[in-house]
């Protein structure tokens, strides 16, 4: 995969494209986990680079990108940014196949709606975004969650307490806690939590209108979780599949979370040819 950037307002969007020399291939848009960046779709290139034109791109403070526009990100920002490399590389009216893994799930969910003419297939691996822990939602979608959140992250001798009661008040289970609980010891990965949770804030995908526009436009979406994921429940899915089950199926893995790596290749590949 080649790796670029791309200009926005005074940041510098970093992404990886496979090389082609056929602009007629439909695209891969692929969106990253968690902490992780765009290479995680790297291995993808050798496999199915003669069907897929594949573009990762990684998102504020995440991978490569330098990200200048404080905690300000919308999915009409990422659709711009996206739309913006494919007019680059001519590639504006090619059929589209979302790929998300884990929170790019979320982000995929969330820019679907601004792609709809041109996407065909979405498919979602231990997917975020089909439901939302109470801790995420009152630390990125309301002020005094916020604020606290940012103390929390920004004094250690807060994190064991306001952790401690969320999980007492059923605020979030015990992955969520061991989750983020990981970080507690480290200042910078800590900040880096609550930027990446903040910046993010608004793709919070609208999941009745997710499901009007798939039945609407017949488009296929695959949802695969990992039978001993401690992080990504398949309850959402469950509950997404309701009412779009000609369109939308769910399958289960013998694995945990981590579903995008080498080893399931063979999957991802009868996903995207199915």
């Amino acid at each position: 995969m080649e790796s670029f950037f791309e200009k926005y307002k005074s940041s510098q969007i970093h992404y990886y494209k496979s090389v082609s020399n056929n602009n007629k291939k439909p695209l891969l848009l692929c969106f990253q986990g968690y902490a992780e960046a765009a290479g995680s779709f790297s291995f993808l290139e050798k496999y199915i680079a003669d069907d897929f034109i594949i573009i990762a791109v990684d998102l504020p403070f995440h991978g490569q990108t330098e990200w200048n526009e404080k905690l300000n990100f919308t999915p009409q920002d990422f659709t711009g940014i996206i739309q913006s490399i494919l007019n680059k590389f001519s590639l504006v009216e090619n059929e589209i196949y979302l790929l998300g893994f884990s929170m790019g799930g979320r982000t995929a969910l969330a820019v679907f709606p601004l792609l709809i003419n041109q996407t065909k297939k979405i498919i979602l691996l231990a997917p975020d975004g089909l439901s939302m822990t109470a801790a995420y939602w009152f630390a990125t979608q309301t002020f005094a969650g916020n604020k606290i959140f940012s103390i929390a992250m920004n004094k250690p001798e807060y994190f064991s307490i306001v952790m401690n009661v969320a999980k007492k008040i059923k605020l979030m289970n015990q992955s969520v806690y061991k989750f983020i609980h990981h970080f507690i010891n480290n200042k910078e990965v800590r900040i880096q939590l609550y930027k990446r949770w903040t910046v993010l804030r608004k793709f919070t995908p609208d999941l009745k209108k997710i499901k009007a526009l798939i039945a609407a436009n017949k488009i296929h979406v695959k949802l695969v979780y990992g039978e001993y994921d401690q992080i990504i429940f398949i309850d959402g899915g469950k509950k997404f599949v309701k009412g779009i089950e000609q369109y939308c199926s769910l399958q289960m893995l013998p694995t945990g979370h981590q579903i995008l790596q080498e080893k399931h290749i063979e999957l991802i590949i009868s996903l995207l040819k199915d």
